[in-house]
């Protein structure tokens, strides 16, 4: 995956080259959904060698920005999430990952990181309110 592949847009968009496009620094999104409930559970960034990672274990990796390094979901938590099925976006810049948590998702400790919901016509300071995840 490491060898830059010149493709068209139509190749891209349309074939069967894996050839994740990374931003400038390096990394994509990704979006953790439940494979079962297809609730979001969390949404995070992976480079090349997280996405290497993934697909050799099953087991979600990604890119720490705060912390500059690699971290696998539930390395020390046990929390892993195992991939069911990955998805690759049109013009490969963004995956959507299938997978069975193996509890919480969040740091929080709750099983999704997705556990407010924004009330548009509140103010900044009362417009987030909890729901169950």
């Amino acid at each position: 995956m490491s060898a830059v592949i010149p493709l068209s847009a139509e190749t891209r968009e349309e074939g069967d080259v894996f050839a994740p496009k990374f931003d400038q620094n390096g990394l994509l999104s990704a979006v953790v959904l439940d494979s079962v409930t297809k609730d979001v559970l969390v949404v995070a960034f992976m480079n090349e060698e997280a996405i290497v990672r993934t697909r050799e274990s099953g087991k979600v990796t990604f890119w720490s920005r705060s912390r500059q390094q690699l971290w696998m979901k539930g390395e020390t938590s046990g929390h892993v999430l195992n991939v069911v099925e990955i998805l690759v976006d049109c013009d490969q810049d963004a995956l959507v990952i299938y997978a069975n948590p193996a509890g919480p998702t969040c740091h929080t400790g709750r099983r999704s990181c997705f556990y407010r919901r924004l009330v548009s016509e509140a103010e900044d300071v009362s417009a987030l309110v909890k729901v169950n995840t």
